[in-house]
């Protein structure tokens, strides 16, 4: 996948669509991410242990990896992700704009 767990991202498509957010959760299997205050849903909730009241929570939902877009830290633009091999053999994210190294 071409984001990981605490990148910001910015988001693509969707009801969302513009806004940004960091990566809370990465799930490459489904190729979906969760990405914090975006695509939130409401769950209903039985009383448990954990939530004695039960009630009606309000969550962020996965959404497609192909919807969101890394946001650069030197750019600060929304870009695409190219990799590159440094010196030592590392492979390393490296931003399509401006050519900054993202790891």
């Amino acid at each position: 996948m071409h984001v990981r767990k605490g990148d910001t991202v910015a988001v693509l498509a969707g009801k969302d669509k513009g806004k940004q957010g960091k990566v809370i959760r990465a799930i490459p299997k489904e190729n979906r991410v969760v990405v914090e205050k975006v695509n939130l849903v409401k769950r209903h909730l039985k009383p448990s242990p954990k939530n004695p009241n039960g009630g009606i929570v309000t969550m962020e939902a996965p959404i497609h990896a192909s919807n969101v877009m890394l946001v650069c830290k030197a750019c600060n633009r929304p870009t695409r992700v190219g990799k590159r091999f440094l010196d030592n053999g590392a492979k390393v994210r490296v931003c399509k704009r401006c050519g900054a190294t993202i790891d």
